[in-house]
């Protein structure tokens, strides 16, 4: 189920999984912006309008859903910047202006990154991770808007340790000292206000490189010690988050063989994986 800023709902509805490129064919632009813009989106929206067709199957005054995935395709050609909280903000204040029975509506997108190699003029997959956003709009204005990056797929070789826990007849895990570390994470925040989530990505791109660089140079006791530190850094590196959750997966590999601290070969970790998480607030 769905959950909205605004309160409980007794109804919504909407589409998912509408995926979107804009294309920049000529490549200008922006110098800050990429010539491809890619979104995975999904709209919810809700109003009292809409409850008859739940309760006698009167559609007079629904909007398809069809018709809501060619509003987020085509009206993204009016969208001329390439953040996805602008973007889901975009789409929800057109699509209530264009349709006044909606009393609410929900936007949320997810990124689908593509880097430039070469000239600038060919392009790749990129990520894994990728940006996402949330924005929630009634007729007071925007009520949530929210931003994350999920996916992370993070392998450092080593400075990550795990010892001294509970030991009992169902321990079987050695103490490790020096191991390496295989971690997926995804992170998602809040804003002080509402206002602050529209920085044209600047702070996506801040907690991007924050995450990068805290995993690479920090040496931990524990996943939960090195989400802390990334949680931390977040709100200290950025004053305009006022709170960041996290969930870290522990897929570290399982060991088939290794010659000391200089050299191993591993293979993908069992199904049974670590899960954690973590929400810090100022």
């Amino acid at each position: 189920m769905e959950r909205f800023a605004s309160g409980w709902k007794r109804h919504y509805y909407g589409k998912g999984d509408v995926i979107v490129y804009r294309l920049r064919r000529d490549g200008r632009g922006p110098s800050d912006q990429s010539p491809v813009f890619g979104a995975n989106v999904m709209m919810l929206v809700y109003g009292d309008a809409f409850w008859p067709t739940y309760t006698t199957g009167d559609n007079t005054g629904l909007i398809a859903t069809d018709s809501m995935k060619n509003f987020i395709q085509r009206e993204t050609m009016n969208f001329l910047a390439s953040d996805l909280e602008g973007y889901c903000r975009f789409l929800a204040d057109t699509f209530a202006s264009t349709y006044p029975q909606v009393e609410g509506v929900q936007v949320s997108a997810e990124e689908i990154p593509y880097g430039a190699f070469g000239g600038g003029a060919a392009f790749t997959p990129a990520g894994p991770e990728r940006a996402t956003a949330r924005v929630e709009r009634t007729p007071n204005g925007v009520v949530e808007a929210r931003s994350g990056l999920r996916g992370f797929k993070l392998l450092r070789l080593g400075g990550s340790a795990f010892h001294g826990f509970v030991r009992d007849q169902y321990t079987t895990l050695p103490d490790l000292m020096n191991r390496p570390l295989h971690m997926w994470l995804d992170l998602e925040w809040g804003y002080t206000d509402v206002d602050a989530a529209f920085n044209h990505g600047r702070v996506v791109s801040r907690v991007r490189d924050l995450v990068r660089g805290l995993f690479e140079s920090f040496e931990s006791g524990s996943i939960q010690q090195l989400i802390h530190r990334i949680g931390t850094n977040v709100l200290d590196d950025n004053p305009s988050i006022v709170q960041v959750d996290l969930e870290a997966n522990n897929r570290t590999w399982d060991t088939i063989a290794e010659r000391g601290a200089e050299l191993g070969v591993y293979t993908d970790a069992r199904p049974p994986y670590g899960c954690l998480g973590l929400s810090l607030r100022r």
